[in-house]
């Protein structure tokens, strides 16, 4: 027998990369990933049956909105990396729109401070760009803890919109990392407000937030990342017209890069905006059928890299004011994977896609350093799924402090089993395990 020993052993599972699936054993020591293959000669500390089971590396969500500080009555670190953590996220990258904005090192010292013993999951935070700081943005795209500067070019107020392309330029000349990008046109959308019926439904949304805007912006930054050579993300791609701009930049070797939230690929218009109302509504919209099924083109021809939440909780009462003066965004963090296996059970999606997608590609983009990979060296931060659990999602399931979700009454195929956070179980049978034990993320520069 091999000398060797481990801390934890997760065996008989079916291991999944992006190239491969086979059934193999995990070995775990010091919350490192040491061994994998057949290791049935091995012992260990704990060992977990993971016979019926895929074992993949845990999700990491590189888009989402926790809320602290400032908005706590809706979400909070705690609440929202459990809900991730619920959700096989072993990993997040939160947006800077809170209150205060994170748009300087204090506000990001703050957020890390915030999350030391309250975050189930691993963590970074994005810093925010904006008109007036960005002569230093070269120096707090390389704090520790975040993975660099988001732009927001149209559905914000204050400070965080960067609207014009003069200001696009400067901030992507002044930056090395990868932006990611809220590509709405916001001169258009603001001049469509006057189109606003005598008496507004949510189904307007996606008419007055038009394809047209998030053609028009993503065609803006695009350009402007040719010219700057400046490397852009752009975030929930939500149009049929814009899939077609991104792989024309890729073709280019722009080294842009695009992401698809499962709910864009998931609902549609009008249907969802009369069943649900404003808990569909967000920026940009969920679009009619025919955007959707573009998005499924797109995302089998190899235009998008990433799956992204957007993770953005309201409270139902917020959400029950009348539209247009209902706030946008939904909660997502925790059906991510289980709305993804969902499109595996339908035959629409592999597993190999998720992880490549929602692992191995969100480090990659944004150089975290040990995560998103199933191999040897590598952080043990692992998500069992039991991919033929089929389950109607209810609203007593959110871990979310807003308390609903927009896929409650929906039978969803493929759910969390067990996660593995460094290298010691962290959520089991649906069960906490221990106290939240998340660490700061650590980056590299990407590639």
């Amino acid at each position: 027998m091999d000398s060797v020993q481990f801390d934890l052993l997760i065996r008989n599972g079916t291991l999944v990369t992006s190239a491969f699936a086979e059934l193999g054993d995990v070995g775990i020591k010091d919350g490192k990933i040491v061994a994998i293959g057949s290791l049935e000669d091995r012992n260990a500390e704990t060992t977990i049956d993971a016979n019926h089971l895929l074992v993949i590396p845990g999700l990491i969500d590189t888009q989402v909105h926790f809320r602290e500080p400032g908005l706590e009555h809706k979400e909070d670190l705690e609440s929202g990396t459990r809900a991730a953590l619920f959700g096989g996220v072993t990993g997040i990258l939160e947006m800077p729109n809170t209150n205060p904005t994170t748009t300087t090192a204090s506000a990001l010292t703050d957020k890390l401070i915030r999350s030391r013993g309250r975050a189930w999951c691993n963590y970074g935070f994005f810093v925010g760009a904006t008109t007036e700081n960005v002569d230093d943005l070269a120096f707090l795209e390389k704090m520790p803890g975040t993975p660099g500067i988001k732009i927001f070019m149209g559905s914000s107020t204050g400070p965080l919109l960067v609207g014009e392309d003069d200001e696009l330029e400067r901030v992507l000349r002044s930056v090395t990392k990868r932006c990611p990008i809220h590509a709405e046109d916001e001169a258009r959308n603001r001049g469509r407000k006057s189109l606003l019926s005598a008496h507004p439904h949510p189904r307007e949304h996606p008419f007055l937030r038009d394809a047209e805007s998030a053609k028009i912006a993503t065609q803006r930054i695009l350009r402007i990342s040719k010219e700057t050579k400046k490397p852009v993300h752009i975030l929930h791609v939500s149009t049929a017209d814009e899939p077609p701009l991104i792989a024309e930049a890729k073709q280019f070797g722009l080294c842009t890069t695009a992401e698809v939230t499962p709910q864009h690929l998931y609902f549609s218009a009008p249907d969802c905006y009369d069943r649900l109302g404003t808990l569909v509504q967000m920026n940009p919209p969920i679009r009619s059928a025919e955007h959707r099924e573009a998005l499924w083109m797109a995302l089998d021809t190899g235009v998008f890299d990433v799956f992204g939440s957007d993770h953005a909780p309201h409270t139902l009462e917020e959400k029950a004011q009348p539209y247009p003066k209902s706030p946008s965004g939904m909660p997502g963090v925790q059906t991510m994977l289980s709305v993804l296996f969902t499109f595996v059970a339908h035959g629409k999606l592999t597993a190999s896609k998720i992880v490549e997608m929602a692992c191995e590609k969100p480090a990659e983009l944004y150089g975290i350093r040990g995560k998103g990979k199933l191999e040897v060296g590598f952080d043990a931060d692992i998500t069992l799924v039991d991919p033929n659990r089929s389950q109607v999602f209810e609203r007593s399931m959110v871990q979310s402090k807003c308390g609903w979700s927009p896929y409650e009454g929906e039978i969803l195929t493929g759910w969390v089993e067990h996660v593995v956070l460094g290298g010691r179980s962290a959520l089991q049978s649906g069960q906490l395990v221990d106290v939240p034990s998340g660490q700061m993320l650590r980056f590299d520069q990407a590639r």
